[in-house]
């Protein structure tokens, strides 16, 4: 009974660790801005670059407990607050824009968060970006396609959304 117990458990960590990979990020070649917005809006990597571009440099990326994943080299990107500035919120007034905050998406489902005060009120803003080019190679032809980073974050694997595809605009209740 034991050994028919062991081999039902065995089986099902096979098969979760085959179903684990299959999650993997699927590339992206555009982001779409939708929720509390008046008009939704998708952004093409074309579109992307029309904004001023940023050099950023390396950054280094790590996980939750500051262990080094990894640098990412040679960043170019523009800052998510000019795309976003592109976009215009279902708000009655301005007063209520500190209530809204963004989810940013990725195609496996990742999400990360940012207010609208942090990206619009505070430094933050200036440092929150989506690359448009990584070791000098171009959004279009990433592993990784949309990148998002936010370089001032102490721990920036927290905020660095692979295959960004969708930024969901939303209030707090």
């Amino acid at each position: 009974m034991v050994r028919i117990y062991l081999t039902a458990f065995l089986l099902l960590l096979v098969t979760s660790s085959v179903v684990a990979q299959e999650h993997k990020s699927k590339p992206t070649f555009s982001i779409t801005i939708n929720g509390r917005v008046k008009s939704p809006k998708t952004f093409t990597a074309d579109a992307i670059r029309q904004y001023k571009v940023y050099n950023i440099g390396d950054v280094v990326i790590t996980n939750h407990k500051g262990e080094v994943k990894g640098t990412a080299k040679e960043l170019s990107g523009i800052l998510l607050r000019d795309l976003l500035q592109s976009i215009e919120p279902d708000a009655e007034s301005q007063k209520v824009l500190s209530e809204y905050y963004f989810t940013c998406i990725a195609s496996d489902g990742y999400k990360v968060v940012f207010s609208w005060n942090e990206l619009f009120n505070t430094t933050t803003g200036n440092t929150v970006y989506i690359i448009t080019s990584k070791d000098h190679k171009s959004i279009d032809t990433l592993d990784e396609s949309i990148l998002l980073i936010s370089t001032a974050d102490i721990h920036a694997g927290r905020r660095y959304v692979k295959n960004l595809q969708s930024i969901i605009v939303r209030r707090a209740e």
